[in-house]
């Protein structure tokens, strides 16, 4: 699978790069922003960033970029299965960076004692499935760009 996802980047268009350097960056811009791993006049933090914060955010929005990339000018059929877990994979990336006690809807289900108690130790866990999800459409679709067709006339 490696080599074929390999050989389909290469033969990608500048148009695709285009895109997907575009789209990494503002997938890190409007993820950075509100979690403040970009400092800002606009959000405050509580708690600062982990290690990992700016790692995990950085490669979710490469991959984002490139898995958008895949839909610009694409020779495949879409199904929707990668599309719904690369949306999820993406949107998990804002939980796992953000700060666990400035996450308001965190706050509503588990208040601030459960934020840092449930929901912090669990940030890790949803920055890998997000990396995970993302990577899986992605290499998904990218191996798939040169498959055989085969019309619905000849299933029949």
């Amino acid at each position: 699978m490696i080599p074929t996802v390999t050989r389909n980047l290469r033969g990608w268009p500048l148009r695709r790069w285009t895109v997907f350097a575009a789209t990494a960056l503002v997938v890190y811009v409007v993820v950075a922003i509100p979690t403040v791993l970009i400092p800002n006049p606009f959000f405050a933090r509580e708690i600062p960033p982990t290690w990992w914060s700016h790692a995990a955010l950085g490669t979710t929005s490469l991959l984002t970029g490139l898995l958008i990339a895949t839909y610009v000018a694409s020779p495949i059929a879409r199904t929707g299965a990668t599309n719904k877990s690369g949306m999820f994979g993406s949107f998990l990336a804002f939980f796992a960076v953000g700060c666990p006690v400035c996450n308001k809807l965190v706050l509503l289900a588990l208040g601030t004692t459960g934020a840092m108690k449930f929901f912090e130790p669990v940030q890790p866990v949803l920055a890998v499935l997000s990396i995970g999800l993302l990577l899986w459409a992605l290499l998904r679709r990218i191996s798939q760009e040169n498959a055989c067709r085969v019309s619905a006339a000849a299933h029949q």
